[in-house]
């Protein structure tokens, strides 16, 4: 405990750095990740969620207890004077006949109570309480599926940082190289030197527009996804925040193969978690509305009490005045409340939904396998893609540095510069953009899977 403690205390001075203004907060993937996790409000609310269906299961398990019921009051009552008898003597066999005659008002203090225990439920209390522990177990699948989402969410934001920047300072790059050629082009039309000719001075222009627009397109994903991040990671927008990557690469290839990949989707998997523990609760559900048509056993103590200041005690065992006196016995009984046809409907709703659920199940049992098989087909093609990409970003390369150097020495025109400068362009953007998206299939990978997090 101790040292979760510390780890608590550390993760809040570090989120705390963060936050303060002019400090620049350099993090990685797994730091992101964590922090994420600690600071995204949607797994707090997640978390508040799981310990209410936790209270949930206390709440049932307690209808075993002992239970109260109490009801006191003050209010009024018909004075009375004397006894049973005329004038409030004894006068041979003649009752009183004053009942309906009003001779004043009393003060009358009430108080009637039931301390009870349920001693067989017909197993009520255990299926409610089972379908109730079913329901945490489906709301802490519900969490693990957000933090799921919340790293999936982070690593798209961190790696879609680095695919835009890298893109925004490789096409920054090219902008100038094409700036200075476009600028020697110009000086060699005013010189009329012949080596140049209006319509490559256009073309160049051209896709200097062109890059200007990826660039300013790349510059707007970069921001938008920093923000992402900070926001994930629980840092104010106007902080600074630095990735510790260099560059965007390529992550490892997942190790497994695809049928053990299907498989710990079957098990593992946060929906296939909640699956089985919602048939589970449906289930107990089922039979706690069959126990709800069966009646309750109790046992316990109930008891009256009655007392009106203004009204002689009438002491006569067979004789009960409901505004003095009282009594108290223990008692077991049996206490049934239910309407047939509504309890009939009720079994049958919940049969129905159980039913439902079984269906689902078989379709998660073909679906889930499909969507991993999906995901690892995607990675395992851009996984493929990126590696020829990369070698042919670097023929590009080369190709656009001998065109450069050949119109620079007048040995081939502006438009095959141009036609290299573009294809340069074109490949290493998709690389880039493979390798993001590779990097997220491997991540979709992990959260179908339910890799831990």
């Amino acid at each position: 405990m101790k040292l979760i403690h510390i780890t608590h205390t550390l993760m809040a001075t570090g989120l705390l750095l963060v936050a303060l203004p002019g400090h620049a907060e350099t993090v990685n993937l797994q730091q992101a990740v964590q922090m994420s996790l600690a600071a995204d409000p949607r797994i707090k609310e997640r978390e508040q969620v799981v310990e209410a269906a936790r209270a949930m299961v206390r709440e049932v398990q307690g209808n075993a207890g002992w239970r109260v019921s109490a009801n006191a009051f003050v209010g009024l009552a018909p004075k009375v004077e004397g006894g049973f008898y005329e004038n409030g003597t004894y006068s041979g066999m003649t009752p009183r006949s004053d009942g309906d005659e009003y001779n004043g008002l009393s003060d009358w203090t009430h108080l009637d109570f039931a301390l009870i225990k349920p001693l067989y439920t017909f197993g009520k209390i255990e299926r409610y309480g089972e379908a109730a522990k079913g329901n945490v177990e489906l709301k802490q699948g519900e969490l693990k599926q957000t933090r799921g989402d919340t790293i999936y969410e982070t690593k798209r934001a961190y790696f879609g940082y680095l695919a835009a920047r890298d893109i925004r300072i490789f096409l920054e790059d090219l902008q100038e190289r094409l700036d200075r050629e476009i600028a020697g082009a110009e000086k060699k039309l005013k010189d009329e030197t012949g080596e140049v000719k209006q319509s490559e001075l256009y073309s160049m222009q051209s896709t200097k527009g062109l890059l200007a627009k990826y660039a300013n397109q790349a510059r707007a994903v970069e921001k938008i996804s920093l923000d992402g991040l900070k926001v994930l990671i629980g840092v104010n927008l106007k902080s600074d925040l630095n990735v510790a990557d260099e560059r965007i690469e390529p992550v490892a290839f997942p190790q497994f193969e695809l049928a053990d990949l299907q498989a710990r989707a079957l098990q593992d998997r946060p929906e296939m978690l909640q699956l089985q523990a919602g048939l589970r609760a449906r289930r107990a559900l089922v039979a706690a509305k069959k126990a709800d048509r069966m009646p309750d056993v109790y046992a316990g103590v109930i008891g009256q009490f009655n007392y009106a200041s203004q009204r002689e005690r009438l002491d006569n065992p067979y004789l009960f005045d409901p505004f003095n006196g009282g009594g108290l016995t223990p008692v077991v009984g049996v206490k049934w409340d239910t309407v047939f046809d509504a309890a009939n409907a009720r079994v049958d709703q919940a049969q129905a939904e159980l039913e439902a659920l079984n269906h689902k199940q078989a379709f998660a049992a073909l679906g889930v396998p499909f969507e991993v098989g999906e995901a690892y087909a995607h990675a395992q093609a851009n996984y493929d893609s990126q590696r020829h990409l990369r070698e042919g970003a670097a023929a590009a390369r080369r190709w656009l540095v001998a065109s450069l150097a050949d119109f620079a020495a007048g040995m081939e025109t502006a438009d095959k510069m141009v036609e290299a400068l573009k294809n340069y362009v074109f490949t290493q953007t998709e690389y880039v953009r493979t390798i993001n998206d590779y990097n997220m299939n491997v991540a979709q990978l992990a959260r179908l899977t339910g890799e831990p997090n």
